[in-house]
């Protein structure tokens, strides 16, 4: 893909397994030292059956944590019908391109809604009211919805070249100050001003520090 790999590949319609949550930590280990990771994601999952259990839950979502949680740039593609894990994966990136026809689904139809956190970041995102219909009436979000929403960042046929131009992007950028951006911009929503204001002030620290040493060269 214009020389660019998928480090991580996500399919939505597959059972939650042990393979599929040590992936998703290997390639978290692996953007950790190369400071990106492209991800792919698609397909909803093909009715029940495929929780698993709540152990094995509660592991996927650790690894999803530290999936959004990377000092690297991680961006997805998604192609299709997109829920389950591969919205869990998608939700937890950075930047989303989608390609025309993609949609968003917390309900499958003929399926029981994935018992995981994507309901929460969806929420933590966008709001209540964009994503009501979707999360209680099963109502897909469009890819152009989802971009209006914020959900999605690109919508294109050309993914090979957006993802080249996301990987291109992301080597201008340093691993350990985008993590530290990430964690200011979320706490932003659940943190007063004053609790804030510490995490804030050490951030600017650490740029000044670094500009007083640039110029002392």
């Amino acid at each position: 893909m214009s020389g660019v790999r998928f480090g991580l590949e996500i399919d939505g319609s597959g059972h939650l397994t042990p393979a599929l949550v040590h992936a998703v930590e290997t390639a978290c280990a692996e953007a950790e030292r190369s400071g990106f990771l492209a991800v792919s994601v698609t397909a909803v999952p093909e009715g029940a059956g495929t929780y698993a259990d709540v152990a094995r839950v509660s592991k996927w979502e650790r690894a999803l944590r530290r999936l959004e949680r990377l000092p690297a740039t991680t961006v997805a593609v998604a192609s299709g019908a997109v829920g389950g894990t591969a919205l869990d994966a998608l939700l937890a990136t950075d930047y989303r391109i989608a390609t025309p026809g993609t949609r968003l689904e917390v309900s499958p139809s003929g399926a029981d809604a994935w018992p995981g956190m994507a309901l929460h970041r969806l929420v933590q995102q966008v709001g209540i009211a964009p994503i009501r219909r979707t999360v209680l009436f099963g109502h897909p979000l469009t890819a152009a919805k989802a971009l209006e929403l914020g959900l999605l960042d690109e919508i294109t046929a050309a993914a090979p070249a957006a993802l080249a131009e996301a990987a291109a992007a992301a080597g201008l950028r340093s691993g350990r100050e985008l993590a530290i951006r990430r964690q200011l911009m979320r706490d932003a929503a659940t943190t007063s001003f004053e609790e804030a204001l510490g995490a804030h002030l050490a951030a600017c620290d650490r740029m000044l520090r670094q500009t007083t040493s640039g110029a002392g060269r």
